[in-house]
């Protein structure tokens, strides 16, 4: 069975993630969170080109991705598991969830360093919230994020199936938590112990800085928690809240050329965690 799920990763991925949409999608339409002034239409086309792209990429540069380095280092035993001989459950498990630290910790370094918040900022400028923006990162910054994650796959010694099974999930989890969808707060409130909810998430694309630095995981709510960095609420509140940045806010800025070209353009502005006080007077109000 793990020989089979290995063998048919990228298919296993490519189908996780279409059926995950397509779920997302159609509760988009029948239970919207917030009504949304710019529409599909004009949105989807950039932020669908950019997954299309990215993964072209993805595949030509990394053509064995992820899960064929973890089986690499695997076979060479690299890797602090294999070091320490663990056992197979406990390797497989104690990746997960190093590796979904891994993530937390690698937004939190795309908001503080002013560099990589300007690749960062595109997932940042989409107008509007929902399951198109959970996919919607700029090229270099999917790169780079995946260089990082390779060199902590090998630091590991991740198990290959813990790897496959991580990446259906982060890409599950991040549709997930970005979609436009209403749910009981009952409900919202219970599931943020243990997954990241779209209520949850929507906090972090707000336009005021003290809530875009907040809630940065993408899987488990619990690293926002232990490091402080978890807001359970926007100010002006789920549907009164303005999605985006005070940068890049003309419409035309979700066509895909403009998209790609917005990390060399414009000023960093106040939104890197690191930012000097005198840059953020007044920076929380667009």
């Amino acid at each position: 069975m793990t020989h089979f799920l290995l063998t048919h990763a990228s298919a296993i991925r490519l189908g996780a993630f279409a059926g995950i949409f397509a779920v997302m999608a159609i509760w988009e339409v029948l239970a919207p969170r917030r009504p949304q002034r710019i529409g599909r239409l004009r949105r989807w086309p950039g932020n669908l080109g950019i997954v299309v792209l990215d993964s072209v990429l993805v595949r030509l540069i990394f053509p064995t991705a992820a899960v064929g380095v973890a089986l690499f280092a695997e076979t060479h035993g690299w890797g602090l598991f294999h070091a320490l001989q663990a056992p197979a459950w406990l390797a497989l498990v104690v990746s997960l969830l190093l590796l979904d630290l891994a993530i937390y910790l690698q937004h939190v370094l795309f908001h503080a360093v002013p560099g990589l918040w300007r690749l960062h900022r595109m997932h940042h400028t989409d107008l509007e919230f929902d399951v198109t923006t959970g996919a919607r990162f700029h090229p270099l910054e999917i790169l780079l994020s995946l260089v990082i994650k390779l060199g902590v796959i090998v630091a590991l010694g991740a198990p290959a199936l813990a790897v496959l099974i991580f990446e259906v999930v982060l890409n599950a989890t991040s549709m997930f938590n970005h979609g436009n969808v209403r749910m009981p707060l009952w409900l919202d409130g219970l599931l943020r112990w243990l997954v990241v909810t779209p209520d949850m998430h929507r906090v972090h694309h707000s336009w005021y800085p003290h809530e875009t630095n907040s809630n940065f995981g993408f899987n488990l709510p619990w690293w926002d928690r232990l490091f402080g960095t978890y807001r359970a609420h926007p100010q002006d509140g789920q549907t009164g809240m303005t999605i985006g940045i005070n940068q890049f806010r003309d419409p035309r800025e979700l066509r895909l050329a403009r998209m790609l070209w917005q990390p060399f353009r414009g000023p960093v502005n106040s939104y890197p965690i690191n930012a000097r006080p005198e840059h953020t007077n007044g920076a929380d109000m667009p």
